[in-house]
């Protein structure tokens, strides 16, 4: 459910027409409902209630800092991936306590970061990291609090872009090595071995995967305490899809009770890292037509926001549900969506039913709310997209739309 919803003809997000927002502040533009976001994440947070958790946010989603400020007031953690990241989480007062640092690549100027911080835990993705995470608590004179990234080989029936538990994608550690590694983990003197992790892709929209992958780190947690292991936290990751086109995916609750069920009595405390189940339906990109281009062959709408502001249907072939931002009771034609950047796949969708739409009126594109703004660029010299978070019947500019000059900052011109 959320807060974007037709009044007459009209489309709101809460109490505010969108577009009185767009009209006064340009396109494109992501608009994000504060009411969503808040249901969203006390609806996932509750349905765990009954066993220790934490719930890290997954910053990629949508790193902006009025989003992180809410979801951290609300007790909600962060799972990053990058320094950057890190920073931007820190900077919003999230509780470090309630971090974990995942991603394949970490820096040792990043790891001393998060040592600094005093993060929850590490997720650690492969020994060659572990080694070094070592060295670099040692020069420090601590120790890192650590999890290993378990590969499951575990299909999770999504895109294959954003898959992560297979053998052959580049995450996480086998589950056939996991417990020499954790041995050898356990054996360095500066890392301190509290947990596991897992996690298998993104966009998922069926339990049997989530269970399959809790079964197998389920195994290897009981294996660990064999050996004394003290692994006191199971990280599940993320992953939880939402319906961008009719799907029909796992409700909150019910993704809870699959995870408690295959829990069973364990003592431990999970960690979530929800992103997109959160975000994704919170937010939407508002966008202008500038033309419409008929040929013998195909008809086009051209809009003025692109792969640049929106990569999802260019990257996935994902699919963003349209609607216009005014209902206006046209027949619908068939035509692809386009936008103005220099390249055959910057599309927002092709062969798409729509209302006919004239040059000048708003289109919104929706389940924009996560991984829209965090994936977009300057690509063909375009400055990036405004952001709004609506209230009730108030609104807020959260980022101010970049101007020429944001462009060519930090650039030397041979010394103009």
């Amino acid at each position: 459910m959320n807060e974007f919803q037709y009044k007459g003809r009209q489309l709101y997000c809460e109490e505010v027409p969108v577009r009185e927002i767009a009209e006064k502040l340009g396109t494109p533009l992501y608009i994000y409902s504060c009411k969503t976001i808040e249901n969203h994440y006390k609806v996932f947070d509750s349905a765990f209630n009954r066993v220790p958790h934490i719930v890290s946010y997954s910053v990629k989603a949508n790193s902006n800092l009025a989003i992180l400020r809410m979801l951290f007031s609300y007790g909600c953690g962060a799972d990053v991936v990058s320094g950057g990241e890190l920073y931007r989480a820190l900077h919003a007062g999230v509780n470090p306590k309630k971090v974990v640092f995942s991603g394949v690549g970490k820096t040792v100027e990043e790891m001393k970061m998060a040592i600094e911080a005093g993060i929850l835990m590490f997720n650690v993705e492969s020994d060659q990291e572990m080694r070094l995470l070592n060295d670099i608590a040692g020069k420090m004179r601590t120790r890192a609090p650590v999890s290993l990234r378990v590969n499951p080989n575990i299909d999770a029936g999504t895109h294959p872009y954003i898959s992560t538990g297979l053998k052959e994608n580049k995450f996480g550690i086998p589950i056939e090595m996991s417990l020499r590694v954790y041995r050898e983990a356990r054996s360095l003197k500066h890392l301190d071995v509290i947990g596991i992790d897992c996690h298998i892709g993104s966009q998922i929209t069926d339990l049997a995967p989530f269970v399959s992958a809790l079964r197998t780190m389920k195994k290897l947690l009981r294996n660990l305490r064999k050996e004394k292991c003290n692994a006191r936290y199971l990280d599940v990751g993320g992953g939880l899809g939402i319906s961008y086109n009719n799907e029909t995916p796992p409700n909150p609750r019910d993704y809870a009770e699959a995870l408690i069920g295959g829990l069973g009595d364990e003592d431990i405390t999970l960690i979530l890292e929800p992103g997109r189940v959160l975000m994704g339906n919170a937010g939407i990109l508002v966008s202008r037509v500038l033309y419409a281009k008929h040929t013998p062959s195909k008809k086009f709408i051209i809009v003025d926001t692109g792969m640049n502001d929106l990569l999802r249907p260019s990257l996935y072939n994902s699919y963003q549900e349209i609607l216009p931002v005014e209902r206006s009771g046209r027949s619908k034609i068939t035509a692809d969506i386009v936008g103005p950047i220099c390249e055959s796949t910057d599309f927002i969708a092709r062969k798409r039913k729509v209302p006919v739409l004239k040059p000048g009126e708003l289109i919104a594109i929706m389940s924009a709310g996560a991984y829209g703004f965090t994936m977009s660029s300057n690509y063909n010299s375009r400055p990036r997209a405004a952001e709004v978070l609506v209230k009730g019947d108030n609104y807020s500019v959260i980022r101010k739309r970049e101007s020429y000059r944001d462009l060519v900052r930090g650039e030397d011109a041979l010394g103009d």
